[in-house]
């Protein structure tokens, strides 16, 4: 399974983007290997935590590690089967400990409100 970090750089040791359908960078990580692959996000004026959720689901993502995700990520998301965990800081790699140690919160509804802030 792979899972998901949104970041502010390229690699684990990159700051975790707080907002996923805004998200700067996609880190798609095998939590077995530590293998990483960079997807630069290019979101759209209205929908981009939709359009991110499709990424996701494009890619085979199992979870997505990042700070927030507004409603429509998250309808998305959950619909999709991909397990959404938040409250993520720190580096990438920070992240990805916190997931293989089980110390993130897994989210039954949106974080955050979506629209209103231009973050999703």
């Amino acid at each position: 399974m792979k899972l998901c970090i949104t970041a502010k750089g390229k690699d684990l040791e990159s700051l975790v983007d707080p907002h996923f359908g805004r998200a700067r960078y996609f880190l798609l990580v095998d939590p077995q290997t530590l293998a990483a692959r960079t997807i630069e996000n290019a979101p759209s004026a209205h929908g981009a935590g939709v359009q991110a959720s499709q990424l996701m689901a494009d890619q085979d993502v199992g979870a997505v590690l990042t700070g927030s995700v507004g409603p429509n990520a998250y309808q998305s998301l959950n619909a999709a089967g991909i397990a959404i965990h938040i409250g993520t800081v720190g580096t990438a790699r920070d992240a990805l400990a916190a997931y293989l140690s089980g110390t993130l919160a897994t989210v039954a509804g949106p974080s955050s409100q979506g629209h209103g802030g231009g973050r999703s």
